[in-house]
């Protein structure tokens, strides 16, 4: 049998048919599958079928298959929204995220370009050079085009074993950790030697460590907390006639608690313009101090003098600056917006062509990189809007050393009842275990629910339900490793195992295997 596989490998369409499939099983290592123990193997499994390709393009080919199948599977929710929101044809739809999954599958077809490029200047262990080359191509993804870091791979392991290490070194470095293990896996059959066994071994040892290591403590202060989950009907959301009963559905569910010290309403709850509802937020800004409560909510902000839009979050009712009034400086704008949904290039040319590029809410202005925490109740919380979150480098700028919680707002109403809002969640939860804070996530129909420093579900509420989200949020102190210096010990870390290629580990006799 293994002979059979041996001689599939070196034709190069079962190498590529083989890399897509690989590429797609990887869906089922992310929530809401949680198979994490998986992604190691099928990583080793793509380095194998890579270790047969003899130059550059036919490697790009082999990194463009696995990058489909990945992003095919993994963002496969994208299509609910371009369909159900769009406008296009079926086979139009189908063109639109192929496309998308096209674009994103060319970074780890470059990376694997890449490394058969050295592989041909440096034949030692030469998959210990592919880590490094992952995070190039990982960063160029999270940064052209304004970027989408979807589907890290280090996000599979948020709730496993491995995850322990997000504290010290970042999802980022998880990542690295994965193919660290996977390099070793792979070795291990191309090489049929096992004691490459003890590289993932090692990983899997130092990690039920690391957990004993993370500095963050528990104060014994705690705050009682209430996410409303509205489950608005997004086809009538933006409607004129439907912000008066929007705007009642969440201070109707909100009512039963009022005596807790904060409340949250999702992304874009209050569907009025703040500065043309300015009588009904000053009421409801006295109402919540009258009951000594505060509420953050999403709302659409206008500037007038410049007639910019923003994606916002404002406080009412206790804050330490006073009342709230229109202008007041304790409020957060989104920094990263999303392209299409937020902002539409080259919008005269592409808003007449379908109702995709000309969605309601979609011309938003930039908000600052970083802004102040915003300043609830005696609380100092840093916030983020939506898709904000999957950009770590932005949400731990804005983490200080009197942030007391993370707060992402959303409305994940878009994707429907597929894996996005999962996985959306499972983004957050990382950012809770790399910072070391509570995270509270309130969206408008799920998946809404608070997390403890660790990434543990405190409490979380059903899905496409008008619901609330209550519980005590327990204080901690501390700072982690990867709050001090982010990234950068993730990158020393694939450096040092580059490094560690340049001796001749392997014979050179044996080098044409990787």
């Amino acid at each position: 049998m293994l002979t059979l596989i041996r001689a599939k490998l070196l034709h190069p369409r079962w190498r590529r048919g083989l890399a897509m499939l690989l590429g797609a099983l990887t869906v089922f290592t992310y929530a809401p599958f949680y198979q994490s123990w998986l992604m190691p193997i099928l990583l080793a499994g793509w380095l194998i079928l890579l270790a047969h390709e003899q130059a550059p393009k036919p490697a790009f080919w082999n990194g463009f298959f696995f990058g489909f199948g990945w992003f095919a599977a993994g963002i496969s929710w994208v299509y609910v929204s371009i369909d159900q929101f769009g406008g296009l044809p079926f086979l139009l739809s189908v063109f639109v995220m192929a496309l998308l999954c096209a674009y994103l599958a060319l970074f780890p077809a470059l990376a694997a370009a890449l490394w058969l490029k050295i592989r041909a200047r440096a034949r030692a262990a030469a998959l210990l050079f592919f880590p490094l080359i992952w995070l190039v191509t990982e960063f160029l993804r999270g940064w052209l085009l304004t970027g989408f870091p979807w589907l890290g791979l280090g996000y599979s392991q948020t709730g496993s074993t491995l995850g322990n290490f997000a504290p010290h070194i970042g999802e980022v470095g998880i990542t690295v950790i994965l193919w660290a293990s996977a390099i070793g896996l792979a070795y291990t059959w191309l090489r049929r030697r096992l004691e490459w066994l003890l590289i993932p071994a090692l990983c899997l040892v130092v990690a039920v460590s690391a957990d004993r290591l993370n500095p963050m403590q528990l104060t014994g202060e705690t705050t009682h907390v209430a996410l409303v989950q509205g489950n608005v009907v997004q086809e009538l959301k933006w409607n004129p006639d439907e912000q008066w009963p929007n705007f009642h559905t969440y201070l109707d569910l909100t009512e039963p608690f009022l005596d807790h010290d904060l409340i949250i309403w999702p992304e874009s709850a209050i569907t009025f313009i703040e500065p043309m509802a300015q009588p009904q937020l000053s009421d409801l800004d006295a109402y919540l101090r009258e009951n000594q409560t505060t509420l953050i909510s999403g709302i659409i902000d206008m500037d007038r003098r410049s007639g910019e839009f923003f994606n916002s979050m404002i406080v009412l009712g206790e804050q330490s600056g006073g009342h709230w009034y229109y202008g007041h400086a304790n409020r957060y704008s989104k920094h990263q917006l999303l392209p299409i949904g937020e902002f539409v290039p080259f919008e005269q040319v592409l808003r007449p062509l379908a109702p995709l590029f000309d969605l309601p809410m979609s011309s938003f202005s930039r908000g600052p990189f970083i802004q102040e925490n915003l300043d609830a109740n005696g609380l100092m919380i840093a916030a983020n809007i939506c898709y904000e979150v999957v950009f770590s480098r932005q949400i731990r700028a804005n983490v200080n050393a009197r942030t007391d919680m993370l707060l992402t707002i959303s409305n994940d109403t878009w994707f429907g009842n597929s894996h996005g809002p999962h996985q959306h969640m499972e983004i957050a939860r990382m950012r809770a275990r790399e910072l070391g804070r509570p995270m509270l996530r309130a969206t408008n129909n799920g998946i809404t629910g608070i997390y403890n420093e660790q990434g543990v579900r405190i409490v979380q509420v059903p899905q496409f339900e008008a619901a609330v989200a209550s519980a005590h949020v327990a204080h901690v102190t501390g700072t982690t490793f990867f709050s001090r210096f982010g990234a950068g010990p993730a990158w020393l870390l694939s450096l040092l195992l580059f490094f560690c290629a340049r001796p001749q580990i392997i014979s050179r006799s044996n080098a044409s295997k990787a």
